[in-house]
């Protein structure tokens, strides 16, 4: 599973450089593409396919001394350069430039019915549509918060956005608040999908409710909510997506990750001799497992940190596995083990890795996971590979134990997981087949 997108957005001094800072701070939710738009009395963008450090070479932002800039990352691999992010979009004499993160679950109709009344894109992306129906209603109502509240009449699905227009800018998080959305305070006004990103700046951050809109300009910041719904944060956010280091809805995703591995290790305790995780996802769940079942913890599995996204990888997902983690054997060799992953998608990885234990002497290997199977695909931003690759839409537990090779293995349950996040204003469709409604009501 992969996360989308990263945004940010600033009116502050130097905001290009600090985008760029910030970008490399979102880099985790997309590794694919990157871009920046700023302003200097019209709008300026620089992007490109790659990571962040690639897309921004020595001088590529020279000249770039505007206090007003926007910026995102990518992970789709599919698409060309005009469909990097951020976008310009252009409607009704007006222009405007984008980021979003998440995914429109009305796009096709909406977009059906603007092309019916004559209205042209330019990319097969749904973060266009978001533009173009804002400037439509702008144009009409010649007013930013009127825009958006037509906007989120329209418009059904996750979207955290930002947006220059008119040398202001404008920020809107969905009525649900599916994706995450930072806003920090100091020596200017920033937004980036998760406070981490804001840290640097030494600035006191809050979460954009869901619902709520930004208009900032010079001097100025104004914020209204403007429709409520029934709030269904993303789940994976806590398990996986996010950084350890960020709060997201006033809850810390450390505490909540370690808290999984408490509760995996109250439902679910095995007899090993040693806790190691999958790193880096699985580590804090597998320290709260540690605690929690006084198991001793250790790091069983150590990750090569430089194969990076422009590495030829040889074919052959085992010897991808290979290269990537390596088991100590010091560590193994001999005991019981307990492994903590915060997910099962496949299963292909945790069969190789099971397998690499076992070659490195590991008497036992009993696989725990930090949140319930994931039986469903997301249509909220996600990307979640199609249902029958899901080794738990169609396999009982004792059949994915089969699968991977493990001795024991154990899933922690839907009401674990909403304890250990600490609410239930969550969106779990794809652990559940249930999703919000608000997300399908057109």
């Amino acid at each position: 599973m992969r996360e989308k997108c990263g945004i940010f957005g600033a009116l502050t001094q130097e905001a290009p450089k600090k985008a760029y800072f910030a970008l490399i701070a979102l880099q985790h939710r997309g590794q694919e593409g990157a871009g920046i738009s700023f302003w200097d009395g019209r709008i300026k963008t620089v992007k490109g396919h790659g990571l962040v450090s690639e897309v921004f070479k020595e001088n590529s932002l020279n000249g770039a001394k505007s206090r007003l800039a926007i910026g995102h990352v990518r992970y789709s691999t599919s698409g060309s350069l005009s469909e990097v992010q951020p976008l310009e979009v252009e409607c009704c004499g007006y222009r405007l430039a984008i980021a979003h993160n998440g995914t429109l679950t009305n796009f096709l109709p909406v977009r059906r019915r603007y092309e019916e009344e004559g209205f042209r894109f330019r990319s097969s992306v749904d973060t266009e549509l978001i533009g173009v129906s804002f400037l439509r209603h702008y144009s009409e109502l010649k007013d930013e918060f009127g825009a958006m509240r037509e906007v989120f009449n329209e418009v059904r699905g996750a979207y955290s956005i930002v947006m220059l227009f008119n040398g202001k800018l404008v920020v809107a998080r969905d009525p649900v608040g599916f994706r995450p959305l930072s806003y920090g305070i100091g020596d200017g006004h920033y937004f980036a999908s998760e406070d981490s990103a804001l840290k640097m700046f030494g600035l006191e951050t809050r979460d954009v409710e869901p619902g709520e809109v930004f208009v900032v300009e010079e001097d100025e910041v104004y914020s209204k909510v403007l429709v409520k719904a029934e709030r269904r944060h993303c789940v994976f956010e806590y398990i996986y997506f996010a950084r350890p280091d960020s709060i997201i809805d006033g809850i810390s995703v450390y505490c909540a990750r370690y808290r999984m591995g408490v509760e995996l290790a109250r439902e679910s305790p095995a007899d090993g001799d040693v806790v190691i995780a999958v790193p880096d996802s699985g580590r804090t769940a597998a320290l709260g497992f540690a605690h929690e079942s006084g198991i001793p913890y250790m790091e069983g599995l150590i990750k090569n940190r430089y194969i990076g996204r422009t590495f030829i990888m040889p074919a052959g997902r085992g010897l991808k596995v290979k290269l990537k983690l390596s088991p100590v054997k010091e560590v193994v060799d001999g005991r019981r083990v307990v492994l903590v992953d915060d997910s099962i998608v496949r299963g292909t990885t945790m069969m190789r890795i099971v397998k690499m234990l076992r070659d490195a002497g590991a008497k036992e290997v009993h696989v725990r996971i930090a949140s319930p199977p994931i039986r469903y695909p997301c249509y909220m931003g996600i990307d979640i590979p199609t249902r029958h690759e899901l080794i738990a839409a169609w396999r009982s537990v004792e059949n994915i134990r089969k699968a991977i090779g493990a001795d024991s293995l154990a899933y922690l349950s839907i009401e674990g997981l909403k304890r250990a996040v600490s609410t239930d204003k969550l969106c779990m469709g794809c652990l559940t087949g249930e999703y919000p409604k608000w997300a399908f009501d057109f």
